[in-house]
């Protein structure tokens, strides 16, 4: 069922506390992971190595919807000009004025999404999604502009946030309904109409209670417009008495688990490559492919929940390298009809985007297991994210070799996030973390007055933080943290 848009008004729990007015070169991140190439780098930040210590919060932005499974904020905050846009998990769309955090304006939709979610802005416009519907907004007054309904029968839920590129918006679905399959969509960035969609997984399936794909990280986009996503799982995972060991959709299942190229012009398949066939253990390869020049290669590199990251080289189609990272136990093969740890488990592996810059790959990691078997499964909401622990590495992109890991006492949902010579990522106890691109040393760290599954972004002067997952006592709120 469609929503109706209400507008709010300004009041949206702001808290201010003692800021000045912006200082430096402006800078910007209009894009969820900055640049249509994925990199989360931001090399044109004044925060480096020499200062990043003297980082103090600016203003705070208090979230007040009410949280839902993953919290009230799990998305990358938006930056341009003079302003800074966040979307809720309630797929509400707030205005803040970059140099105080007051608000300039709100639209409220209230729709619940689990994320991760968020918004893209080009062209004086401001695009995302509620759960079911992409929209396009003024950015200066927050005015609706188009909405355009994308789910269906076989298609629930848009969590992804949009890239823009030139005239199109890209945007997926996923497939959880019995008999679902997620597909992206190139939409017209003027009206919302639909140029193409892509359906992600090839075949109907065998069985009606099977279902899955579709992207839950936003695309990449190389300079010839071809465009990569990082698809899902199938599902059911596990198995069930009838059909153990995922036999609900007997084969490989193409396209899940894998690395997709299409023409961003008509959504054709240009290639793909399947990480994981016959997925039973709900590997997405879900991470925003991240698109570099390396040496003499044009390079992607992709990684998701299964724990492994996959370099390839675009030009010949080739896998380069693969890296294992993280904790692993009973990952590959069937599972047995009794349960067993399985690592990385439902909300484990690499869960959030990585980072590029400098020939130098920096991919968080969540160790937290599960348990599996042949015939059933763990339902993903029984897992417990203070159970795990977190691990960030920095991969060499041309070999994939290690340079160094930095471990955490918590799980890294906060992706990887460059300025100059430093790193940012976030955990999932609420603790930002600065550290040194050349060897893990942590030279600046904070804890957040909330839990954080949330991802840094930089521009200019300015670390944006949010941090939306309840605890006793906490503040979920966004964060300007400045020179």
């Amino acid at each position: 069922m469609r929503r109706s848009p209400v507008v709010a008004g300004a009041a949206a729990g702001l808290l201010l506390c003692g800021c000045g007015g912006h200082a430096g070169p402006r800078g910007s991140w209009p894009l969820p992971n900055r640049d249509v190439a994925g990199t989360r780098a931001a090399a044109d930040s004044r925060i480096d190595a020499r200062n990043v210590a003297t980082l103090r919060a600016r203003w705070r932005f208090r979230f007040t919807a009410k949280p839902s499974f993953s919290g009230i904020f799990a998305s990358t905050p938006i930056v341009d000009a003079d302003t800074v846009y966040v979307e809720d998990l309630r797929s509400s769309v707030f205005a803040l004025d970059r140099s105080t955090g007051a608000t300039r304006w709100t639209r409220r939709y209230r729709a619940r999404n689990d994320g991760p979610n968020g918004l893209a802005v080009a062209g004086g416009r401001v695009y995302g999604a509620t759960d079911s519907d992409a929209f396009a907004l003024s950015a200066s007054t927050g005015e609706q502009l188009w909405l355009r309904h994308l789910t269906g029968p076989t298609e629930q839920f848009v969590d992804v946030a949009p890239v823009v590129r030139g005239d199109l918006v890209y945007l997926s679905t996923v497939g959880y309904p019995r008999g679902g399959r997620g597909a992206v969509y190139g939409l017209d960035a003027a009206n919302g109409a639909v140029r193409w969609k892509f359906v992600t997984i090839r075949d109907p399936w065998r069985f009606p209670e099977a279902g899955g794909g579709g992207l839950w990280d936003p695309v990449s986009v190389d300079a010839g417009g071809r465009v990569y996503g990082g698809n899902s799982n199938p599902a059911p995972w596990g198995g069930t008495p009838k059909h153990p060991n995922g036999g609900a959709y007997p084969g490989p299942v193409p396209y899940t688990d894998s690395l997709l190229v299409l023409d961003g012009r008509s959504g054709r398949l240009l290639w793909h490559d399947q990480v994981t066939p016959h997925d039973i253990r709900d590997y997405d390869f879900q991470d925003t492919p991240v698109l570099a020049r390396v040496g003499p290669r044009n390079v992607v590199f992709g990684a998701g929940k299964a724990g492994r990251v996959v370099a390839w080289d675009r030009d010949t189609q080739q896998r380069l390298w693969l890296a294992v990272v993280g904790l692993h136990l009973n990952d590959l093969g069937p599972l047995p009809r009794r349960w067993v740890p399985v690592c990385p488990g439902l909300l484990g592996g690499v869960e959030t985007p990585l980072a590029y810059a400098d020939g130098r790959l920096f991919v968080p990691v969540v160790d937290l297991c599960a348990r599996g078997n042949a015939v059933a499964r763990q339902e993903i909401t029984s897992i417990d994210p203070t159970k795990g622990r977190g691990l960030f590495i920095a991969l060499d992109g041309r070999t994939g070799r290690r340079l160094w890991a930095r471990r955490f006492p918590s799980p890294d949902f906060g992706c990887a996030t460059v300025s100059n010579d430093v790193v940012f990522t976030s955990t999932y106890d609420g603790m930002v973390y600065a550290l040194a691109v050349r060897d893990g040393r942590v030279l600046w760290h904070l804890r957040m007055r909330a839990g954080v599954n949330a991802c840094p972004a930089v521009a200019g002067d300015l670390l944006l933080v949010g941090a939306g997952v309840p605890r006793p006592g906490g503040v979920p709120e966004l964060v300007a943290f400045g020179l």
